[in-house]
């Protein structure tokens, strides 16, 4: 199946630390990531920022939106299609990382009254990823987003794009607004990991250990 543009719209051997031990995944192939995009992400980012004070100090307490299954998208999803996939393209990844998390910003902002305290920041929230979408796709030959996807990517891009009415019940998910947004943040330094370059040697924003509590002080603050 050829994957369609957006809705608006060197070869590198990473490894996985499990409990069992460390395994070696596929080779992913890392391309570059265009230095017009760093700005637009570095401009998200700051408002990401200020994601604990908006997404839940502005919530009630255990407030859980119904977001579908794929939209909790973790580091974990990411090290799992890079094992699974061989060879897997990481602008393959990134362009599934902007599929989800324009679901994402959409179902948050679904759920706030007019007048929430917490619907200015969302909605520009939204504006600056929807400028940094714009700059990838321009950023790109436009035969890179017709090109065939790998059939666990396509099998998840196609259940992101399923009507609302026809997805099952088993397939919803609820989750807290903060969460779905350290999500966001979390695999957005991931994938686009030379945008956020720090002066910490071998930094890899994919390990989950990177953003544990006490460790992410100085690469993402929160207010």
């Amino acid at each position: 199946m050829v994957q369609k543009l957006f809705h608006f719209p060197t070869c590198e051997r990473l490894s996985l630390q499990t409990g069992s031990g460390l395994f070696l995944l596929s080779p992913v192939l890392m391309a570059p990531t265009p230095a017009s995009m760093c700005t637009p992400l570095r401009t998200l980012n700051d408002s990401l920022s200020h994601r604990r004070r908006y997404m839940k100090h502005y919530f009630p307490i255990n407030y859980t939106i119904r977001v579908h299954q794929e939209e909790v998208f973790k580091l974990s999803n990411i090290n799992r299609l890079r094992l699974e996939v061989e060879g897997l393209d990481e602008l393959v990844l990134q362009r599934l990382w902007f599929q989800v998390n324009q679901g994402v910003l959409k179902k948050i902002i679904r759920v706030m009254p007019e007048r929430h305290p917490s619907r200015p920041y969302t909605a520009e929230l939204e504006r600056r990823f929807r400028d940094a979408e714009g700059v990838f796709v321009q950023s790109h030959p436009a035969e890179v987003f017709q090109q065939e996807l790998p059939e666990s990517i396509q099998d998840t891009w196609d259940n992101l794009t399923e009507e609302p009415d026809r997805v099952p019940e088993s397939s919803w998910r609820f989750v807290t607004p903060k969460s779905l947004l350290d999500n966001f943040c979390q695999t957005m330094h991931c994938l686009f990991s030379e945008c956020f370059a720090t002066t910490e040697p071998l930094q890899d924003y994919c390990d989950v250990s990177c953003w544990r509590k006490g460790r992410k002080k100085d690469r993402q603050p929160e207010s």
